[in-house]
Formats: structure tokens, sequence, C-alpha cells
């Protein structure tokens, strides 16, 4: 069970890293391109993870670094930007596994998800709006675009997922080695500085 775990991590990573997949996406790609039966035990995303970064060790080392620091400086301008609704950020760009073809994702949070929408149209941002899963479990709106990164002289995804203003007293959990999940714009800073000095 454990080698068939490996496999299927080994080629979740290669899709999620080469195609910007996430990973629960990933991992169900795996799963059939392998020929296995849908209901097939999956590796959970820490092990998903640690097969990232053996992928970009590997394969991407020289250039996922500068792909992964253009993408969360152009994060940081979202989040500032967004400041009043005191954005986190998680994903594979806070956990420094991002390459040029992986979305930034933010959590807001706010009493009326309609003021996130009204700004964004009144700075002329076209965007999709749909229902995705919350932090708390229950369906919470996401604002989808397309923002130009001009470090990688391209458009990447940009997901603006809006929760209720108490929804963040969960959102900075972390995961069995405690690292912190999501991080606020003065964590992704401190955490660019100190990955800078080493």
């Amino acid at each position: 069970m454990q080698r068939l775990e490996t496999e299927i991590a080994t080629l979740a990573a290669r899709y999620a890293v080469d195609e910007g997949l996430d990973y629960g996406s990933a991992k169900r790609r795996a799963v059939k391109a392998l020929g296995l039966p849908g209901r097939t035990p999956l590796p959970d995303n820490e092990r998903l993870d640690e097969a990232v970064r053996e992928h970009i060790a590997l394969f991407c080392a020289d250039s996922q670094p500068a792909e992964l620091l253009a993408l969360r400086r152009l994060a940081l301008i979202w989040m500032d930007r967004l400041a009043a609704y005191r954005p986190l950020i998680g994903g594979a760009v806070w956990q420094g596994t991002a390459t040029r073809l992986s979305d930034i994702y933010l959590q807001l949070f706010c009493d009326d998800g309609k003021s996130v929408e009204i700004a964004l149209i009144d700075q002329k941002f076209r965007y999709q709006a749909r229902q995705v899963t919350g932090l708390q479990g229950g369906s919470v709106d996401a604002l989808s675009l397309h923002v130009r990164c001009p470090e990688l002289g391209e458009e990447v995804g940009l997901h603006l997922l809006i929760n209720g203003r108490d929804a963040d007293r969960g959102a900075r959990r972390s995961d069995a080695h405690g690292r912190p999940l999501r991080g606020d714009a003065q964590g992704l800073r401190e955490r660019m500085t100190r990955e800078a000095a080493t």
C-alpha cells in the first residue's frame, strides 16, 4: 500500500509542478492515469508536498526560485491592495513550491462579500464568481481573475476566497510538522527574507 501511495504521489507531483494542478486534482488525475479504482487510498498532502519538493529539486531547481519570488511579489501587491479584508495566503505560493504555472490563493474575511466585487469592478478587473468549500467547511464565494505578472511576462491566476469576518479563527492552523498552512503579508515578507538569507 505504501509503495502504491508513493507511486501516486510521484505522478501527482509531476502534474502539480509541470501543469500547475492543485493537490486534489493532481492526485485524482494520477489515480486515473495509473488505471486505479476511484476509491484507491490517496497519499496525504504532506506526502505529496514532499514529492513536489523532490520533483522541483530534480527538474526545476534552476528556474523555480525566481518564478516563486515573482509570484510572491505579485501576491504581496494584491494583499496590500486588499488589506481591508485581512488577506491570508496559502497554497504553493505560501509553501514555497510554486512555479510559473501555479495560481495565487488568498483567503479574505469580511461581512459583505459584495464589497470585494465592487472593489474589483471599480478598479476595472474582470473576474468569474463561483462557490467553493471555505475554511469552515461551508460554501463561500470565490472570485477568480487573471492578473499580469510583470516579472514573468505573463498572466497568472488569482483566486480570492471570501469568508465571513470571524472565519479566520482557525485559518492559521499548522500542519503535523508545526508549519503554518497560511500567512498574512507580514508573514510572507518574513518568509521571503529568511529564505533569501539561506
